[in-house]
């Protein structure tokens, strides 16, 4: 792939494609380390949290089979801002109130 080094400022640039900022999981304003090694540049992202796409996690689950699945927790039934119809969870407090 190649790119241009442009002016910006007192300083040289080369923008990044969109594809290639996609697969490092670069966002705007996000540090990387820039390395000279051999006469080549290498950036590389700092390290942050991990971020995770849903198509991991989902494909990471399948790997993992359902007989890995977390057990389930019943939380019940949680109140709710509305008024109560006749359900079992009814409102606990008054509509807008705190």
């Amino acid at each position: 792939m190649q790119v241009r080094v442009s002016r910006w400022g007192n300083s040289l640039a080369v923008r990044l494609p969109k594809a290639v900022a996609e697969d490092l999981r670069l966002e705007e304003g996000q540090a990387v380390e820039l390395v000279v090694e051999s006469g080549a540049i290498k950036l590389k992202p700092k390290e942050t949290a991990p971020r995770y796409r849903l198509e991991e996690l989902v494909a990471e689950m399948d790997m993992l089979g359902p007989e890995n699945a977390p057990p389930y927790e019943d939380w019940g039934i949680l109140p709710s801002e509305w008024p109560d119809d006749g359900e079992q969870g009814g409102s606990t407090r008054e509509p807008g109130g705190r």
